[in-house]
């Protein structure tokens, strides 16, 4: 199919690095375009996450025309890597024309070929909206499977026969659904159908490849569509099957959704707030085991579910190990999910339970869980704003990880005072310690070995009732002070 440029302002700055390239490569004699995801973009109205470009120059030449370059695959792909003007560093990815072979693995082209024109080359591509070619120097479009029409329309199509680029690339199938999830798209009736007959090829993919397009619809602005259309489309058989059991499960008076809607509504309330893909993985499956372990209460004439977030952290660290997920990524998420009961009632919860909580979650994990319990929260389709029962919690764990005010953040203990003073197990031992606590209070750069052995020293020459004086003074001034710091953290948090 001949191309036929078109004249287009696109009113988008190409980065000066980006222009370097391509000049650079024109400058030389060469066809240059940018392609792919970045031209999407731009026609969006996006900023581009990546940068890529087609040309008629083979990989040697195009190495020979840039000091920094990488070259490390079979598709002839260069990585050429600028500084921009903020002098940081981009990476714009450069493929020759190419033309290929049969997929015979259903991964992967036999043969390449690079002997090949702009035409070949977008006639090899995925989708008609990663079909179109930019020519930055000339403001030229090149769609020749009018991906510009599509983009407009919202839909997601593939170039030429959806089973011929699905039977080439078994990938393009989680692929689509990740790209119009991410993109807010629909997914042309003729490509729906031939991901439905082909996601059985999704079984010779590594999962690894996988895993990666689906971290990737997770992290999009509607994973909970993207995990939808997975589901209708029958792809999540090879992805993540366990979620799909808490479809059509009803739970008690407490949720509005069945186990399934739930989860997914979990799971997009963290994608609505921004956050990371461990707390996301987490409210997607942080009910995952309530199917099994769902039973109906004749006492409490409802369904009861006791246990499922123990059952639920395994089956958690299962699916995510099948999905080679990494070790951290595995035991964080599947953490949150054994984790994420915590609630009780807050008048009778005590700080050492919280102490408890933070202990088996970890210091640096405790705030992801209550993420997931917001997310939790949201999916029951309660209000956003947050309850003061939340905000108590908030302030009991902060009240649980601070820093203690007690003769335990000493820099001796009572072993080293007996040690440098002779004295026996007493009340004169404590009389001392506390005595310490009052004078690192006052003055917290004293808080070093050297001062303390040196002020015990001088304290164990006192008489008993006047050093008993000092200990009960160090008492009252680390209750005073205990008080304080209590007090600015509930003033924070909004509770008493």
């Amino acid at each position: 199919m001949p191309h036929t440029p078109k004249k287009v302002d696109l009113n988008y700055p190409i980065p000066a690095e980006v222009s370097r390239v391509t000049s650079t490569l024109r400058t030389a004699g060469f066809e240059m375009y940018l392609v792919g995801g970045c031209v999407r973009d731009i026609l969006q109205g996006r900023k581009p996450k990546d940068w890529d470009a087609t040309t008629n120059a083979k990989p040697e030449q195009i190495q020979a025309l840039f000091e920094d370059t990488f070259y490390e695959n079979d598709y002839g792909t260069v990585g050429i890597v600028s500084e921009t003007e903020d002098e940081t560093l981009r990476v714009v990815e450069v493929t020759p024309y190419r033309t290929e072979g049969a997929y015979t693995d259903k991964r992967r082209p036999d043969s390449v070929s690079f002997h090949a024109k702009l035409e070949d080359d977008l006639q090899r591509r995925d989708f008609t909206i990663n079909a179109i070619a930019y020519d930055d120097s000339k403001g030229h479009l090149i769609d020749p499977y009018k991906g510009q029409e599509d983009i407009k329309d919202k839909v997601l199509r593939t170039v030429g026969d959806p089973y011929d680029r699905f039977h080439e690339d078994a990938l393009r199938i989680v692929r689509a659904v990740r790209l119009a999830a991410d993109l807010g798209f629909t997914v042309n009736i003729e490509t729906q159908e031939a991901i439905v007959k082909t996601a059985g090829n999704l079984k010779d993919i590594a999962m690894e490849r996988i895993r990666d397009e689906f971290s990737k619809m997770v992290m999009s602005a509607n994973p909970m569509i993207g995990v939808v259309m997975c589901e209708k489309l029958g792809l999540l058989d090879y992805i993540a099957p366990d979620i799909k059991r808490g479809i059509g499960v009803e739970q008690n008076g407490d949720h509005i959704y069945t186990v399934w809607e739930h989860n997914l509504r979990a799971l997009q309330h963290s994608a609505d707030r921004n956050w990371p893909l461990h707390v996301r993985l987490a409210a997607l499956f942080h009910d995952v085991s309530k199917p099994e372990t769902r039973r109906w209460s004749d006492d409490k004439k409802d369904w009861t579910f006791y246990g499922h977030d123990v059952v639920g952290g395994r089956v958690a660290k299962k699916a995510l190990t099948h999905l080679k997920y990494s070790k951290k990524i595995v035991d964080v998420v599947s953490t949150l999910v054994r984790y994420h009961l915590f609630f009780s009632d807050i008048e009778k919860i005590t700080l050492s339970a919280v102490r408890r909580i933070v202990r088996g979650v970890g210091p640096e994990n405790v705030w992801d869980l209550m993420k997931v319990r917001a997310c939790d929260r949201i999916g029951m389709g309660r209000p956003k704003e947050t309850p003061y029962r939340l905000r108590k919690y908030e302030s009991m764990i902060e009240e649980a990880m601070r820093a203690p005010v007690s003769v335990g953040m000493l820099k001796i203990d009572g072993a080293k005072v007996m040690e440098v003073t002779r004295e026996t197990p007493g009340p004169k031992l404590g009389f001392m310690l506390h005595a310490l606590l009052e004078e690192v209070l006052d003055a917290p750069e004293n808080n070093t070995e050297a001062f303390l052995v040196k002020r015990t020293l001088e304290l164990a020459k006192l008489p008993i009732d006047e050093l008993k004086k000092l200990g009960e003074a160090g008492k009252e001034k680390k209750e005073e002070a205990e008080e304080a710091e209590l007090a600015v953290i509930r003033k924070r948090h909004g509770v008493k």
